[in-house]
């Protein structure tokens, strides 16, 4: 499963407007350290007794990691390959790729390829930077940037190097008197400036030090900088090279409100400058006045525009939390006949799996089948499924369960901060996937503590852990900030610690979303509002970029010039594929960015036309076949007319092509409630 305006007097890229501010900047076990006014969504102390009641245990083999001390490890990253595995790998800090080499690091601006099926743009190392260095490693991170220091022999620090998301910046900062090796020979274009060519692009390096008459030698004093970037096809060296101020850290603020969610990163510099960001398209789309001017790059995702900005902002539609669907305006026959399905998928309920992913599922099945009871009035169905549900739930929640069991368990893992389920499942043991896992988890969770607060005493403990695993923020000991939630591309990472050439990739989109919405109901059953928050903006957030990089994505960008679906099932640092990790079938590329299907899914609406080609050629008109369930919903997004006929299907579609998380009642349900 995994798998605007530019304001030259503040230097202020504004996208949207900012409704209220919570700042979340990473705390000593999340990355760069953080504002210690902000305590953070868990405090330690109220997290820490339950901590100590579970196993401490690392269920799955913890690789080599390039960490300093006292950094939480960063699973789940855009960068996690650097941190991870006996040799770093590229990453994709947008519109650039990046590697470490045995020496130093090298870079480049990737050249984008299109083909029916995939979208590349995979590491172009096209300038190499030797800096004399041994080893390197990552010493500091926050939500769009890494800090990398490289040793030398001695185990002194020749230097470090920044990257961060956004910015078309490789800046390096000497921290002694040394010579960097240049693998291109850069030339003189102005003070300070000087220039190389590689292949179709100009790079430019804008330094404090003094480059060799033959262009291949940097010497730097100490504290000198240095910072490398791609100009632009249609800017031009000198303009880029005014505002290329080397980054040294990014601040996030976000916020959320009644119709929509802000995202706010804040580029600092050394003085507070001006410096270069890049723009994606999901956040283009809250431009109201004409784009950046210094030109733009290509990339995987579509067209980036360059701006000279301190902070870019921008906002994306809320989405409101929800466990419920709305059957008020059902008549009596529907209602009936809805009752009677339900019965039937309360009494065929199969035993629960053991581990975290199928095991979540099941538990979220039940508590739509609640749900359902609840909305028709079934009392004697409630009972039975919210006994078994409550059941399930204190056996999941039961912090010293794995001391003596293998499975329905949480172990904490003080190598890898987090909560692993003993039962792995997805590599969720190498922390792959944990929202997804826990989504389920904490959308059960909060339908069954709503109605029952004895309930809800008991299993907060734990729930509030899971909780925890993915959404920490502040200075926090046990947890990473935000573990995989990138802010910049507005989206989730699956992969724990990223062993691939491309970078991370993400898969399940809907199951993302599906796993803020959780949180958020869960925040609110919890009455913890910083949570709320944090959670309904990412859940706003993931379910924007969901649409504008899987399901509904601008066909007019150039970078789809040639390829010939509607969607993309996987996307990657460095690719996009019309691929999964599990099949190769249609049905399964379009059904992956559905399930599961929750309340909030409505999000995936659209333009009719788009939502009829997608379903048509993942179906070929024939719903028999796996997600069969979720393509009749998502076809039920088309307008009424489509709705009536997904119903007339839905009623007669085989159990088997139900997926295990759903049931016939709830999907039945849910496209009545779509007519």
């Amino acid at each position: 499963m995994n798998s605007s305006t530019l304001s030259r007097a503040t230097g202020i890229l504004t996208i949207g407007v900012i409704v209220s501010v919570v700042a979340a900047c990473s705390g000593p076990a999340g990355g760069t350290g953080g504002d210690s006014s902000h305590a953070g969504v868990f405090s330690d102390s109220a997290i820490g007794a339950t901590i100590a009641k579970l196993p401490q245990k690392s269920v799955g083999e913890v690789p080599v990691t390039r960490l300093a001390h006292g950094l939480a490890p960063p699973t789940n990253r855009w960068f996690s390959g650097l941190v991870f595995g006996k040799h770093p790998l590229p990453v994709f800090p947008l519109p650039l790729s990046f590697g470490l080499t045995d020496t130093g690091f090298t870079f480049g601006l990737p050249e984008v390829t299109t083909t029916p099926n995939t979208i590349t743009g995979g590491n172009a190392p096209s300038v190499t930077i030797d800096a004399g260095a041994r080893t390197s490693e990552i010493t500091a991170y926050d939500d769009a940037s890494v800090t990398i220091a490289h040793k030398t022999n001695s185990g002194s620090t020749a230097g470090s190097t920044v990257i961060a998301e956004g910015s078309p910046l490789v800046s390096f900062t000497a921290a002694k008197k040394l010579t960097l090796k240049l693998g291109q020979k850069f030339s003189p274009v102005g003070t300070g400036i000087y220039s190389a060519r590689v292949g179709k692009t100009t790079y430019g390096l804008r330094t404090t030090g003094s480059v060799s008459k033959d262009g291949t030698g940097l010497s730097l004093a100490d504290g000198a900088t240095a910072a490398w970037f791609p100009v632009p096809l249609d800017g031009t060296l000198a303009a880029v090279a005014a505002h290329a101020v080397p980054v040294t850290a990014v601040k996030l603020d976000y916020a959320s409100g009644r119709t929509t969610a802000s995202t706010t990163l804040g580029y600092s510099t050394a003085h507070d400058d001006d410096t270069l960001i890049a723009t994606l398209p999901h956040q283009q789309k809250s431009m109201t006045t004409p784009p950046c001017s210094l030109g733009s790059y290509p990339s995987i995702y579509g067209t980036m525009h360059l701006c000279a900005a301190k902070t870019l902002s921008w906002t994306s539609p809320t989405v409101a939390a929800s466990d419920t669907l709305e059957l008020g305006s059902l008549d009596a026959a529907q209602k009936a006949s809805l009752a009677s399905t339900l019965a039937q998928d309360v009494a065929q309920t199969a035993a629960l799996p053991s581990d975290t992913y199928f095991g979540g599922k099941a538990l979220y099945r039940l508590a739509n089948l609640l749900m359902l009871a609840d909305q028709l009035g079934d009392t004697a169905a409630a009972k039975t499924v919210g006994t078994k549900l409550s059941d399930a739930l204190r056996e999941w929640t039961d912090p010293t369960r794995c001391k003596s069991n293998a499975e329905r368990c949480f172990v904490y893992d003080a190598k890898t901060k987090g909560i692993v389920g003993l039962t792995p499942s997805f590599g969720s043991d190498q922390f792959n996937d944990h929202n997804f896992h826990y989504g389920y988890f904490l959308y059960a969770a909060s339908v069954a503590a709503s109605h029952d607060t004895a309930l809800r005493t008991e299993i907060s403990p734990v729930m509030n852990l899971l909780a925890a695993d993915l959404a920490s923020s502040g200075d926090s000991k046990y947890f990473p900030d935000r573990r995989g939630f990138d802010a910049y591309s507005g989206h989730s990472w699956a992969s724990g610690y990223s062993p691939f050439a491309d970078g991370n990739n993400l898969e399940s989109s809907s199951e993302a979303v599906n796993a803020w919405n959780g949180l958020a109901l869960w925040s609110s059953v919890s009455d913890n509002s910083a949570l709320k928050k944090e959670a309904s903006w990412m859940l706003a957030s993931e379910a924007a970029s969901a649409r504008s990089y899987w399901t509904d994505f601008d066909t007019s960008d150039p970078v789809y010039a040639n390829y010939q679906h509607s969607v993309v099932a996987l996307n990657w640092g460095g690719k996009r594929d019309y691929s999964t990790w599990f099949s190769a079938d249609a049905n399964a590329k379009l059904g992956i960015q559905l399930i599961p299907m929750s309340p909030v899914s409505g999000y995936l609406g659209g333009e009719s036309t788009r939502i009829a080609k997608s379903v048509g050629e993942a179906t070929l008109g024939d719903y028999n076949k796996q997600f069969g369930d979720y393509l009749l919903m998502y076809a039920a997004l088309g307008g009424a007319d489509q709705a009536k006929a997904a119903l007339a299907t839905a009623r007669d579609l085989p159990e088997k092509f139900i997926d295990d998380g759903n049931s016939r009642s709830y999907l039945l349900a849910w496209i009545m409630t779509r007519r």
